[in-house]
């Protein structure tokens, strides 16, 4: 396989994962159960009459059906959604993902979780999301342009996109590719061409993306993965050393999400023992190297049989495999009430949206293992499209304006500080230390400062109303107080 054809499948990777192979049915639809972690918050909350109604309540949906022509001249009918849950800040935000399974209920629960994951990490949206009922591999690159052009101008159509109104991102299925296209798209079809690159996040940087987004989601759950690994008295509980350094971590889903994660928690020390994907599971206890994985997938087109790493008897095995923590990266519903007593994590940190049902959810608060919630561990992404948009609507690169200056500046210190002391600090160290802070380095740290101060949040509703409540709970009732605020502050309620 060469390394586009790579680029793709790791893109979709997740998507075959469930769609060759859907979880168990669960009892409850996945809008349902993200309705059901709400009301459970909300008992702990004194909201006036309706507004809880009104905060649950997607607020718009349309679906589209248009034709597509193929490329032998066939014609296909196209289905598509577009979700805008809430509009108490505006615009609303969510990814569009190209998946054979997507529904309006899947529209509907993610972009309610949007919503939610906005006001947990304080960035003003309100929560939307777009699907597309395609399995992105039956179709050539040229069709799939025609189909996100297309969709692209039903949003427009119907007052669905726009940088003030609802700017969608990349969701699994999709990336950088077909986010130029949709604002190529709207830079013909928007009289306000000036700001039309706000209209999307997610963009390649040559249309207006920013430096960092691409490995955000990931990035974003090592953060918080991180920051809560040094909690020392949550650690003690857990029976872990504080620290990533030395955990053993399984990931499941190699798609953007996964191999950043994977990345990332790799060069902070953990052991990646467990890896889970659509061809199969391999384990090793000495630990997989995700760059030596990558080749050898890239080479045979699977990750069953790397050197060093024995194969599982199927995918879900690797979700059971004794670990400190598992990265359920792919999409919904994959820890059920079918195999959560299996899981043998010490903490499972949500990459995905909703891998972990609530009714799995609770079993496993119950046993003492750490949920680290899809609200917020997974929202690097939106933080960093959030400084996507700014960047779009200013007009200007973050760090155009002062690199040089602080360079100069950290520069001028460290002569004196050789000046003082008579001695002379290394080229190679005098050079990291005067280096001016560039786009990507300013991404990354208000990523981190975002994660950081969520967790923090999230854990002192926790200690300051119940001991006992699980984290998810706890994430619920900081954005419901967050978003209940907002419509306080219009008096739409008393």
């Amino acid at each position: 396989m060469s390394s586009p054809g790579l680029a793709v499948a790791l893109l979709i990777s997740p998507l075959r994962l469930l769609e060759r192979n859907p979880p168990v049915s669960q009892t409850i639809s996945f809008s349902d159960q993200v309705n059901r972690n709400v009301d459970r918050a909300a008992k702990h909350l004194d909201l006036p009459p309706g507004m809880l109604d009104q905060i649950k309540a997607c607020n718009t949906l349309c679906e589209f059906n248009f034709p597509l022509v193929r490329d032998d001249g066939s014609i296909e009918v196209i289905r598509a959604w577009r979700a805008e849950h809430s509009h108490h800040k505006l615009p609303t935000k969510g990814g569009i993902r190209y998946a054979a399974n997507v529904d309006a209920d899947e529209v509907m629960a993610l972009a309610s979780l949007m919503t939610y994951k906005c006001a947990l990490v304080d960035v003003p949206f309100g929560g939307g999301k777009g699907g597309i009922k395609i399995a992105k591999w039956q179709y050539s690159d040229a069709e799939l342009e025609r189909i996100t052009r297309h969709y692209t101008y039903q949003l427009y159509s119907r007052n669905m996109i726009g940088p003030g109104t609802d700017v969608p991102a990349p969701d699994y299925g999709t990336g950088p590719r077909e986010m130029g296209w949709i604002v190529d798209t709207c830079r013909a079809l928007m009289p306000d061409r000036l700001n039309a690159a706000a209209c999307v996040t997610g963009k390649p940087i040559n249309h207006g993306g920013v430096r960092g987004r691409s490995g955000a989601t990931g990035r974003g759950v090592f953060f918080g993965t991180r920051e809560a690994c040094d909690q020392a008295d949550e650690m003690k509980r857990l029976g872990l050393s504080t620290g990533i350094e030395g955990k053993t971590v399984v990931i499941q889903g190699l798609g953007n999400v996964g191999l950043s994660a994977a990345r990332f928690f790799e060069q902070g020390g953990a052991r990646i023992i467990g890896v889970a994907e659509y061809e199969g599971s391999i384990h090793s206890p000495k630990g997989i190297d995700i760059e030596r994985l990558m080749v050898h997938r890239q080479e045979t087109e699977s990750i069953v049989g790397f050197p060093g790493a024995e194969a599982l008897p199927d995918r879900a095995s690797a979700l059971e495999l004794e670990c400190d923590i598992l990265i359920p990266a792919a999409l919904e519903n994959q820890i059920t009430a079918e195999n959560v007593d299996r899981i043998r994590a010490k903490i499972v940190a949500e990459a995905a949206n909703g891998p972990v049902t609530s009714e799995a959810s609770e079993s496993l608060h119950r046993r003492g293992v750490m949920v680290l919630p899809d609200a917020f561990i997974n929202a690097g992404g939106v933080t960093v499209s959030y400084f996507e948009w700014l960047k779009n609507l200013s007009h200007v690169r973050f760090g155009r304006l002062d690199k040089r200056f602080e360079q100069a500046t950290f520069s001028g210190i460290l002569k004196e500080i050789e000046e003082l002391t008579g001695k002379t600090i290394a080229d190679d160290a005098f050079a990291r230390m005067s280096h001016g802070a560039d786009e990507a380095d300013l991404v990354d740290s208000g990523l981190e400062e975002t994660m950081i101060n969520a967790y923090h949040e999230i854990l002192k509703i926790q200690r300051q109303r119940d001991s006992a409540m699980d984290l998810r709970t706890a994430s619920f009732i900081c954005a419901i107080e967050k978003i209940a605020k907002v419509y306080l502050e219009l008096g739409i309620f008393p």
